[in-house]
């Protein structure tokens, strides 16, 4: 890692500024929430610190790193962020909002991100809200139905840059809002940027900061099967793991995901099996079904027995429609065809809603503005 930004510093790093300063310890800790849990980056705001210490944490570069430059409200509710980097770098996140009352979230907000172990929880009239986050600009995987990949990698997100994401978001929830979910499912792989993704993680986990549950947060990943392995260690299988599979034979995976080449079914399914998942928890399994190519019943049965034994909810997408791709979403009937199998198999099967469709806010949709594609997509 490069030298941290302010904003990615964890409390003992900020003991360590305070203590090179001659400033008492305390003062870490009041630094930290202020621009975590308060969401303050402007140390002239920092109102119960010294005019000596605020003028230094300037002078250290502590300062906003993005902001929020279009906000696309769908007919659902759901809203698109266009998020501005400092070098003028642009992303996209996505605010997701489920319904109140007990027992909702699932069905509205991303299956992924509701938690397995807490899903009768009354939320008391709260409107929860799931946050779909991105950790680079544009993405290196290339997959055949996603926009994000369409331009190719520019560069990774820093930490900063991603748990800023969650700080501008809080800041433009509405009366009754509370984010309760992150899901790092938004434009990049977050495994291929794994430091980055790493320290927004425990940053965001802090209790002294956001503050979430780490059952609350979910990283997607096209299947780095060795950093899959690295998250399970660094945080003891706590944070939530969506796996991106959508095929059930290298054949057909490999084109719709080239990373299926280095790192085919089989070794991924080893990696899910040795994540150290907590009791009562299950991995979620992503699957987009795209027409003709991976949505028939036998393929469906294809997956019951690939996923045996594995502690899994499946979650189905069908395609969402990108200008760079000639392919698209099988017809309703034959999605719950898809499903119907996996159900009848035991299986916990999600069909996921096309929110923010209509704002290009839905699974798969979020691209880098203006970028021009590499190819038009057409894998037979």
């Amino acid at each position: 890692m490069t030298t941290l930004h302010p904003i990615a510093r964890l409390p003992e790093e900020w003991s360590e500024w305070v203590a090179a300063r001659g400033e008492r310890s305390f003062r870490a800790g009041a630094i930290f929430r202020w621009i975590h849990a308060r969401g303050v980056t402007d140390p002239a705001r920092m109102t119960d610190l010294s005019l000596a210490l605020r003028t230094a944490l300037s002078d250290d570069g502590l300062g906003p790193t993005a902001a929020v430059g279009v906000v696309r409200q769908s007919v659902d509710g759901t809203r698109k962020l266009v998020v501005t980097m400092g070098d003028g770098a642009a992303v996209e996140s996505v605010l997701i909002p489920g319904v109140t009352g007990k027992n909702k979230h699932v069905d509205d907000a991303d299956a992924a991100a509701a938690p397995d172990d807490d899903d009768d929880e009354d939320d008391g009239g709260v409107v929860r809200v799931s946050q779909c986050i991105s950790t680079q600009v544009g993405c290196a995987m290339a997959c055949a139905f996603c926009a994000s990949g369409v331009a190719g990698l520019k560069r990774h997100l820093g930490p900063e840059e991603i748990v800023g994401q969650v700080l501008l978001a809080k800041q433009l929830l509405r009366p009754g809002e509370q984010l309760r979910n992150v899901v790092l499912m938004g434009m990049g792989e977050p495994l291929h940027n794994y430091e980055a993704t790493r320290r927004a993680l425990r940053l965001m986990t802090h209790p002294d900061g956001v503050g979430l549950s780490s059952r609350r947060v979910t990283v997607s990943t096209s299947g780095l099967v060795p950093e899959i392995a690295r998250l399970g260690e660094d945080f003891g299988g706590q944070i939530g793991l969506a796996v991106s599979l959508h095929a059930t034979d290298d054949e057909t995976r490999s084109r719709l995901m080239p990373i299926n080449r280095k790192y085919p079914i089989a070794a991924l399914l080893g990696a899910l099996r040795a994540y150290p998942l907590p009791k009562r928890r299950r991995i979620t399994i992503e699957y987009t079904l795209v027409s003709g190519k991976n949505d028939s019943p036998p393929e469906a049965k294809k997956l019951v027995k690939l996923l045996a034994g594995l502690p899994v909810k499946i979650n189905l997408i069908p395609m969402n429609p990108i200008s760079a791709s000639t392919l698209g979403p099988p017809d309703r009937a034959r999605v719950a065809a898809f499903q119907r199998v996996l159900t009848d198999a035991g299986y916990s099967c999600f069909v996921r809603k096309r929110r923010g469709d209509d704002v290009a806010a839905a699974c798969g949709q979020l691209a880098l503005e203006g970028a021009a594609p590499r190819t038009r997509v057409n894998r037979g």
